[in-house]
């Protein structure tokens, strides 16, 4: 992971009310990092080869170029409201918008999207956007769903795996920034093989086992408290599906941070099974976190 002081928060707009609602969340998420916040707009119309500027005889701020940069320039100016103290830049950038911020994600400290934006279908619980961004950035994602609470606890899901771990490092910086509690999450269902080959017992002892699963949410955690002493810690360990768990604990959370894929997730998947039914149905905003760029110091 590259060192990148100066990396900013990226936010991705199309002229939708959604997408400017993700320009003001990713304004305050600027403002709690003290980064700066880059504003982009995909500008898929030269792939296309249609007419960019004015039609003959239209006035000279017509044309699809002329509206592209009108949509970023109304971004900056929401996010000036928003946030004053923060540095505001913007950009029409030619591409696909997956492509684009996908892109953009290698120098960002992270990807903030509204979930659904100009042209999705009715029929879809997240625009495919979003999914696209969520699977292959190289920064967390933020995609602002669901209700943007100003009280609730940061929520993170605890499986043991590496990118469990940077989600929680994620979970507890967004924490100490809004000054909450982290409500640490880990759920089960039943022992599982801990790696390939490995054969589970036919009877095994269901306390012994819960034990076990509140140790490593413990451990998973105590690092990390020791590093942000600020933030109260509360562990909940559940007996049941993760991705239920994580959005059922959503409906009062401020935030809720997953790793994009965890124990067990097949090779072939974009996203892990968890990360996806949380990005799906969750009642908060959700970060999704691939890895994380470090920072001098830190």
């Amino acid at each position: 992971m590259a060192s990148d002081t100066d990396a900013p928060v990226v936010v991705g707009v199309d002229g939708s009310e959604i997408a400017l609602h993700a320009v003001r969340y990713a304004a305050r998420e600027a403002a709690y990092r003290q980064r700066p916040l880059r504003i982009v707009h995909a500008f898929i119309w030269p792939m296309m080869r249609v007419p960019l500027g004015p039609a003959p005889g239209a006035p000279a701020d017509g044309g699809l170029r002329n509206q592209a940069e009108r949509c970023v320039d109304e971004a900056v100016a929401e996010a000036a409201k928003v946030a004053p103290e923060v540095t505001v830049t913007g950009a029409v950038v030619d591409g696909a918008p997956a492509a684009v911020l996908v892109a953009e994600a290698r120098h960002a400290v992270e990807i903030v999207l509204g979930n659904r934006g100009l042209g999705g279908f009715a029929g879809l619980l997240l625009g495919s956007v979003a999914v696209q961004v969520s699977a292959h950035a190289e920064c967390p994602v933020l995609v602002v769903r669901g209700e943007a609470r100003a009280d609730g606890p940061v929520v993170v899901g605890v499986d043991g795996s590496e990118l469990s771990q940077e989600a929680v490092r994620y979970a507890f910086e967004e924490a100490a920034w809004r000054g909450t509690e982290l409500v640490a999450v880990r759920a089960w269902l039943y022992p599982t093989p801990a790696g390939p080959g490995d054969i589970l017992p036919l009877v095994y002892d269901l306390d012994a086992f819960r034990e076990e699963e509140e140790r490593t949410l413990a451990e998973a955690v105590a690092g990390w408290s020791e590093r942000f002493p600020e933030v109260p810690v509360r562990r909940l360990l559940v007996r049941g599906s993760p991705g239920r768990a994580l959005v059922e604990q959503s409906r009062t959370a401020q935030l809720v941070v997953v790793g994009a894929r965890g124990r067990g997730a097949l090779g072939g998947l974009l996203l892990g099974s968890v990360s996806h039914a949380v990005l799906h149905h969750a009642h908060s905003p959700l970060a999704i976190v691939r890895k994380l760029r470090t920072v001098e110091g830190t």
